[in-house]
């Protein structure tokens, strides 16, 4: 009987994924496509930068009585465990289950048991804070726990020990955010998480991709315009620990991003970053004062100083039809040459990458029917560098797309919420070009671009021409809103098929899940 429902169940939710072409998960922190708000409004709100500091909350169904019930029943299903709503300071805090069972087709029962805590709270008008620790344990579907000792991390999660005689996984991390507002012009942030620029449910500028790391942020907001300045710390796990004192080996970035709305519907925003190395063969450099100046334009100062560091370019822009629907695209230039881009021949060093996609809410004018459509793409040894001490990558990810590059992808999602019921699926399609024979063809940025395979007929997909298809259904039950408190049931099938190859997976989990973390399990 168990064993007929199962298959029910997951039938009801891969007919639910397919019929939808791309329900959903969404992007940064907003578990709900929902969420994204498309037209700027009087207030200059800026889409492309996430607010990591602002918890999002789903809306209660019209009618939902349960502030009048009773203290066990609001904290159940509409507030925080602890509460305190003063004039001059909030505070709140609750645990954060993370309970998940399921079936693999390829890696037997798999499960996770995560115990987390939540705080956060306002002192005074303008300073506000947030922090969140998880202690994990989990037994994941075949593809993840390959990747994982492969990269010795979990996806956007950090490093792992063995668990039940190497099994599974055992790791745990924290995040934190200090916020302070200095009057009506400055932001100042201080934290060790994630960040995001962009308007899709990717980034090829900045992602929440990978693990957290410590930053300093400056936001300036004049007028129409913000300015964003931030210096941020990473780790390179591929060189070992010199010793138990030091640690892993340290890389240093700094970010600024101009975003401009020049008017309601249509925004554009200039990103550019350097990444450089800690210490190199002359000894400790540590943070370079060069970048220290928060107004520099970062890239003729990289060239001034004749340093070896990875500098980067991008170009963000938003279009807004209605208050429900945007057109969005991005553009990044890590490399190129003139000469040799109109030259057609395909140089390896015109390094590039783009994104284009298409975003609404409420479509086909139905409440909470939201939908993405997007695709990606990079050419080969696009983020990569000399070493992977300069290239854009932390904690063994990259800081921009999961698939590194030499790829293209098209990724559909969407999202529905009826009352406490929400729907969700994805359907992404994506080809890409696999190193073999020890061939370096550009997708891995944690290879050295002096490994590269040729200088010239360099295009994406080269190398091992490979398939990658990922098809996602859940369905969810919303229990509090405040900690996105949910009981969950997903079925996600991924396929990757390529001349040597043709492995499929079929993933059915269910759970008692909560907060408003994004994790990319869809590569």
């Amino acid at each position: 009987m168990l064993r007929k429902c199962s298959i029910v169940a997951l039938l009801v939710l891969t007919f639910t994924a397919i019929s939808l072409t791309s329900f959903s998960q969404s992007a940064g922190r907003q578990f709900s496509l929902g969420f994204y708000k498309a037209m700027a409004d009087s207030n200059n709100y800026h889409s492309s930068l996430r607010d990591y500091m602002i918890q999002p909350e789903f809306e209660l169904p019209t009618g939902d009585t349960t502030k009048k019930r009773s203290w066990f029943h609001r904290k159940l299903f509409s507030e925080h465990l602890l509460q305190y709503n003063r004039e001059d300071y909030d505070f709140y805090a609750s645990f954060l289950p993370d309970f998940l069972i399921g079936r693999s087709s390829d890696n037997g029962t798999t499960w996770l048991n995560t115990r987390g805590v939540i705080a956060g709270g306002r002192l005074g008008k303008n300073f506000t804070f947030r922090t969140e620790f998880y202690e994990n344990q989990g037994k994941f579907p075949a593809y993840v726990d390959a990747y994982g000792r492969r990269t010795q991390i979990v996806p956007g999660q950090g490093e792992w020990k063995d668990y039940s005689h190497g099994k599974a996984f055992d790791f745990a991390y924290s995040s934190a955010l200090l916020d302070y507002k200095a009057g009506k012009y400055l932001d100042f942030q201080l934290g060790y998480d994630k960040n995001f620029i962009g308007d899709g449910y990717r980034s090829m500028l900045l992602s929440d991709n990978s693990f957290n790391y410590p930053f300093l942020k400056v936001i300036a907001t004049v007028g129409k315009v913000q300015y964003t300045t931030m210096w941020a710390q990473f780790i390179d796990m591929k060189y070992p620990r010199a010793d138990y004192d030091n640690g892993y080996r340290k890389k240093w970035g700094v970010f600024n991003y101009l975003d401009w709305n020049v008017t309601k519907k249509f925004s554009i925003g200039l990103f550019e970053s350097v990444i450089w190395q800690d210490s190199d063969s002359s000894g400790k450099r540590g943070f370079d004062m060069s970048y220290a100046n928060p107004i520099v334009f970062l890239r003729p100062v990289e060239f001034s100083v004749g340093s070896p560091d990875n500098a980067l370019m991008g170009l963000n822009v938003k279009y807004a039809f209605s208050n429900n629907s945007t057109a969005y695209g991005q553009f990044i230039l890590d490399e190129f040459k003139l000469s040799e881009m109109t030259g057609g021949k395909g140089w390896w060093a015109n390094k590039f990458g783009g994104q284009i996609g298409f975003r609404s809410n409420n479509i086909f004018q139905v409440n909470h029917l939201n939908i993405l459509t997007e695709i990606n793409a990079a050419r080969p040894y696009t983020y990569s560098q000399r070493t992977t001490l300069n290239n854009y990558g932390h904690y063994n990810q990259p800081l921009a797309h999961p698939m590194g590059a030499n790829f293209v992808e098209w990724v559909n999602l969407a999202d529905y919420q009826y009352k406490r019921w929400f729907f969700k699926g994805e359907v992404m399609l994506a080809r890409y070009g696999l190193d073999t024979a020890g061939i370096n063809y550009g997708k891995d940025i944690y290879k050295s671009y002096n490994t590269r395979n040729s200088d010239y007929g360099n295009h994406v997909g080269q190398g091992l021409k490979t398939d990658l298809t990922y098809v996602q259904g859940t369905v969810a039950f919303l229990l509090n809103p405040k900690i996105n408190l949910r009981l969950e049931l997903s079925v996600a099938g991924r396929r990757e098929k390529n001349a040597y190859y043709d492995n499929k997976e079929l993933i059915f989990q269910f759970g008692l899940r909560s907060s408003f973390r994004q994790l990319y399990y869809d590569f």
